[in-house]
C-alpha cells in the first residue's frame, strides 16, 4: 500500500509568520492536531503539534503572539506518495514522529497520521505497533523500566 492510498490530502497549513495563538486557532476550527507551516513559496518548513503548543509554548510562559515558528518541530520529516507504508512506517519510528507531511518534490500534497494508518490500512496491529514505538523511543527509558 502506498501513501498516496491512504494520505489525507486537505492540509492545515500557516505560513511563517503565523503566532502560536493563530495557529492554535486554525487547530480548534479544523479539528486538527498539527499545523505544516510553509514558506511564501509553499513548501512546508517544518510543523507544530497540538504537543507543542502545550509543552514548548503555553507550558513555558511563551507569549501567544510569538511565531509559531520558533517552537515547530524542525527539521520536518516528509514521505512522498509513493512511498510504501512499511517504509513509510519505519521512518516515522526512526524520527519518532506520529504525523507524516506527504510532499511531491516540494509541493505539500497531503499527511499521513498513525490514526491514518490504522483506520484506512485496516492494519491496526502495525499501528499499534508504531505508536508503541513512536512512544518508546520519545519517553526516557526508566520510564517503563519502573512502570514494567
Amino acid at each position: 500500500m502506498r501513501l498516496s492510498e491512504i494520505m489525507t490530502a486537505g492540509v492545515v497549513t500557516a505560513g511563517t509568520q503565523a503566532s502560536a495563538l493563530e495557529v492554535a486557532r486554525l487547530m480548534r476550527d479544523h479539528r486538527v492536531g498539527s499545523v505544516v507551516i510553509v514558506d511564501q513559496a509553499g513548501k512546508p518548513v517544518a510543523m507544530l503539534t497540538d504537543r507543542d503548543l502545550t509543552l514548548r509554548v503555553f507550558a513555558e510562559g511563551t507569549e501567544p503572539a510569538a511565531p509559531a515558528l520558533q517552537h515547530a518541530s524542525r527539521p520536518l520529516v516528509c514521505g512522498e506518495p509513493e512511498m510504501d507504508l512499511d517504509e513509510a512506517a519505519a521512518l516515522m519510528v526512526r524520527h519518532r514522529v506520529r504525523r507524516l507531511p506527504v510532499v511531491r518534490g516540494e509541493e505539500l500534497v497531503g499527511i499521513v497520521s498513525l490514526d491514518d494508518i490504522a483506520v484506512r490500512s485496516g492494519n491496526l496491529e502495525v499501528a499499534q505497533k508504531m505508536t508503541q514505538d513512536v512512544i518508546e523511543g520519545a519517553l526516557p527509558q526508566f520510564y517503563f523500566h519502573e512502570r514494567g
